[in-house]
């Protein structure tokens, strides 16, 4: 809840896990045995279609589609017909149907991502790739005469299906969820027979139905769960507290029980004791840390009811974001039992924190001040697209706290379960976001054109997903939506913030403005005013509009729910530089019209942003702002500003599509981890002959405050950053061959150097992998990296043979390639592919146990392999 200053108390903010069928180390198998979550992820036949091919759509599905969002609905109102649904007679819903010739595959799956960059009516905004269609997914699942029997429950959990999913069980349309970055549950119970069923999936993706690469397919989890019709209903718990302390927190647990049999009152009793997470294993370690009071309650057939409990936990250990603090979990395991038998097992993880909201200090957990370094990403993984990948998420999330990132905004929909896994485990703060439309459109088949329809369910189901994740310290409703200075924004804001309030009341809400001023009726009603750009000042505007916000909203947190979008291509250098902290790129100013390139001196930035030096300035002028999310953390498909009409992929990525950092990587480490020693120096120092005795800029990122340049051994000076200051600049220096070399001070001692030399001819290929050990569960994947090198080993930046991957032997496959390159049009499933900037990466995945030998190889250049062990 909220205090009279709009200040948040210390509560606690947990994660939400079901249980599948195995055993944690305290837990009885005949307890976790009274609930089963098995994966539906492999085995999958598909096929897609470019046009219509069943006669079937949305509209005709509706009816039967609206019922799955009763349970979060105020007042429920949609009645299933009592007709049969629409498809019946579709040939891809039979048992019957020979679906032999479709692909076959596992999930998760993004239909689009191995195609190739012209896809007909895709531009460039998403990706270029063929992300429209109908999809169909058919699976077979089979059930013994037990379960049958036994009266059990059965519900399809699905994390994600892009999008205007529809689900028939053997012929039969159990219904859908629309939007398809919500995770949703159907009821398969009144369809399920002994032995095979045949389900079938249809998936609708129209054209112009985002901003930016929305993906395709089931691309994220699919899970199959058999449960008692008495059961922890779905996203059933939820944690808080009312005291956290060094000394103790009391914990408040909520349970929600579901009686799905509609003959059957049942009396229920719920124990729950709660565990340290083993971080490593996810289960449940050591012995019982708390224990709640037993509970009983009554439920009515076809209805729930929520028994709520307290529990103390001494000495607990808090959870908090690295380095200060550690990310500490724990783990409440209720049983539902009735007449002394169990009849469900539900495991709620969760994280033990306090977080005040502070309009002058930002954001406080467990007392301690923790500036926001946050960064916005979409939800594709470069080459591998939105097919959701835990080592490819964490990967990125690892990445961004090397640079000394903590927080992500999930930009601008629900992100995928899993991801929220990652960062409560790495202790990565979450803005949590769900709507980028509310009730206009941005484009013709964007969320808007349901938003009446579907913005409570989607937005209490999101809540009710991702309210027990620590990682999560705000949730934001919305993004730069047009009716933001409106009286209908500021209705439709305040009609969704009461419900995120109704459903958690322990966190803040936001929303992402970026023309709404001070006093409009959206601004008085947010809880925390998130600003994209206005903060930093537009383009080439310095106009920061913190002090307006602040002195209107003395009470309430500010801080850039976007800022910068400075754009590069990673190791592009552009002449001449600009002289200015910050500038709007254009043709021949920072951009190639040629190349489509964009400088890397990352000074430039489109009309509506700025360098990162300029955001820097604006927030260290205004120290109430609580932080930033950069836009973005990484490259992402589609959105290729400024060369949309040419590209793939953006510009804006902190770090590059395939994971290879650009030089502003090193300006943020060098801000958001000042107690690191580093240094970083640019361009690079191999240069063609006409650029000798040409003014050639030398740029040094670095966490001391003052640094010296040596040029081929001579001293170029040595400055000081002054205030308002973030990089060094020696902005005369001309080329010549040999060598730069920066020593960086701090304190007046010796803190770091760093050096670039010019290389010789491409000589050799140097390949290396980011893990060289990794599991055989067809999951799990290894980044191996190819960089071409002269004769004596150094980086050749300029480099741009075309490299030819394979796996020589062993149990594994190459996924996919990239370079990190937005011009780049081979397809990411393509083993060839040219180096950018002297680089290129392949994706490997293990798959079973052995040494998977990898080798690249160019023409003219020696070849080169890693191994890489799975196990």
């Amino acid at each position: 809840m909220f205090n009279a200053h709009g200040l948040f108390l210390a509560l606690l903010v947990p994660a939400h896990l079901a249980t599948t069928a195995a055993p944690t180390a305290s837990q009885p198998r005949a307890q976790a045995s009274t609930r089963e979550r098995t994966s539906l992820n492999v085995g999958w036949r598909f096929a897609r279609f470019t046009s219509n091919p069943d006669a079937l759509s949305y509209e005709t599905l509706k009816p039967w589609i609206l019922p799955a969002a009763n349970d979060f609905l105020s007042a429920p109102k949609y009645k299933r017909p009592s007709e049969p649904g629409p498809g019946a007679k579709v040939s891809y819903v039979q048992v019957d149907f020979d679906d032999a010739k479709w692909e076959k595959l596992d999930l998760p799956h993004d239909w689009a991502i191995k195609g190739t960059f012209d896809a007909p009516g895709v531009g460039g905004g998403l990706g270029r790739l063929p992300i429209n269609g109908v999809g169909w997914y058919r699976r077979r699942v089979s059930f013994d005469t037990g379960v049958i029997a036994a009266g059990k429950s059965v519900y399809l959990e699905m994390d994600g299906a892009m999008a205007y999913a529809a689900v028939w069980l053997n012929g039969n349309l159990v219904g859908g969820w629309p939007f398809g970055y919500n995770s949703f549950r159907l009821d398969l119970t009144p369809f399920v027979k002994a032995g095979e069923n045949q389900l079938a999936i249809r998936l609708d993706n129209a054209l112009d139905s985002s901003r930016w690469y929305p993906g395709a397919g089931i691309y994220r989890n699919v899970w199959l769960v058999v449960v008692d019709p008495v059961h922890v209903a779905y996203h059933g718990t939820y944690v808080t507290t009312s005291a956290v302390s060094p000394q103790a927190a009391t914990i408040v647990l909520a349970v929600e029980i579901e009686n799905v049999n509609s003959n059957s009152r049942q009396q229920v009793e719920v124990s729950t004791k709660v565990y340290e997470l083993d971080p490593v294993t996810r289960k449940a370690s050591g012995g019982a840390v708390a224990t709640f009071p037993g509970a009983r309650t009554n439920v009515a057939g076809g209805t729930k009811q929520t028994v709520n409990s307290s529990a103390t936990i001494t000495s607990p250990k808090l959870w908090g974001p690295p380095p200060k603090q550690h990310p500490n979990e724990y783990v409440a395991v209720s049983i539902l039992s009735i007449n002394g038998t169990a009849v469900d097992s539900y495991e709620t993880p969760f994280g033990i924190r306090s977080i005040r909201y502070d309009a002058n200090k930002g954001i406080l957990i467990n007392g301690e001040h923790v500036q926001i370094y946050g960064v916005c990403n979409h939800h594709d993984l470069g080459s591998l697209g939105t097919a959701f990948n835990v080592r490819a998420a964490e990967r990125q999330i690892q990445m961004l706290q090397e640079m000394g990132g903590n927080a992500l905004r999930t930009s601008h929909n629900p992100p995928a379960p899993g991801l929220l896994d990652i960062t409560d485990r790495l202790g990565f703060l979450v803005m949590d976001e769900i709507f980028d439309t509310w009730n206009n459109a941005k484009t013709k088949n964007d969320f808007s054109r349901i938003f009446p329809d579907w913005h409570e369910p989607d937005l209490r189901s999101f809540v009710r997903r991702d309210r027990n994740h620590p990682s999560v310290i705000s949730w934001s409703v919305g993004n730069e939506l047009a009716e933001q200075s409106s009286s209908v924004g500021g209705a439709t804001v305040k009609m969704l913030q009461d419900i995120v309030h109704k459903e958690d009341p322990t966190r803040q809400v936001t929303v992402g403005i970026n023309n709404a001023g001070p006093g409009t009726q959206l601004t008085d009603t947010i809880d925390i005013i998130g600003l994209n750009y206005q903060g930093e000042g537009k383009g080439n505007s310095w106009t920061s509009t913190f002090p307006s916000f602040h002195s209107k909203y003395p009470n309430k947190l500010i801080w850039s729910t976007e800022s910068a979008s400075t754009v590069s291509s990673r190791g592009v250098y552009l002449f001449p530089v600009t002289s200015s902290k910050s500038a709007v790129v254009a043709a021949n100013q920072g951009a190639d019209p040629t190349t489509h390139h964009v400088s890397a001196y990352d000074l430039y930035a489109p009309s509506w942003a700025a360098s990162p030096d300029k955001v820097f300035e604006q927030q260290d002028r205004h120290a109430f702002v609580a932080g930033e999310f950069v836009w973005t953390g990484w490259d992402y498909i589609g959105e290729p500003t400024p060369y949309d009409n040419s590209s793939r992929s953006s510009y804006f990525g902190i770090i590059d599509l395939a994971g290879f950092k650009k030089d502003r990587f090193f300006l943020y480490q060098a801000r958001w981890r000042p107690e690191l020693p580093m240094a970083h120096v640019l361009p690079h120092w191999t240069w063609p002959a006409d650029r000798v005795g040409k003014v050639t800029p030398v740029h040094v990122c670095t966490s001391g405050d003052e640094a010296e340049l040596f040029v081929n051994g001579v001293s170029a000076g040595r400055k000081k950053k002054g205030q308002y200051e973030y990089r060094l600049r020696w902005d005369a220096v001309t080329y010549a061959p040999g060598d730069i070399r920066v020593v960086a001070y701090k304190n007046g001692k010796e803190w770091a150097s760093a050096s670039r030399y010019t290389a010789g001819a491409a000589a050799a290929l140097n390949v290396t992998a980011d893990r060289t050990t990794i599991r055989g569960d067809a999951q799990d994947l290894s980044f191996v990296t190819a960089a071409v090198v002269d004769k004596d080993g150094r980086a050749v930046p300029q480099a741009s043979n075309e490299i030819s991957w394979s796996v020589l032997s062993g149990p594994g496959r190459i996924v996919s390639t990239d370079n990190g390159d937005p011009t780049d049009m081979v397809p990411f499933s393509s083993l060839k592919r040219r180096a950018f900037g002297g680089l290129a990466l392949a994706v490997v995945r293990g798959e079973g146990k052995g040494d998977v030998v990898v080798e690249a190889r160019a023409k003219g250049l020696l070849e080169a392999r890693v191994v890489v062990r799975v196990e």
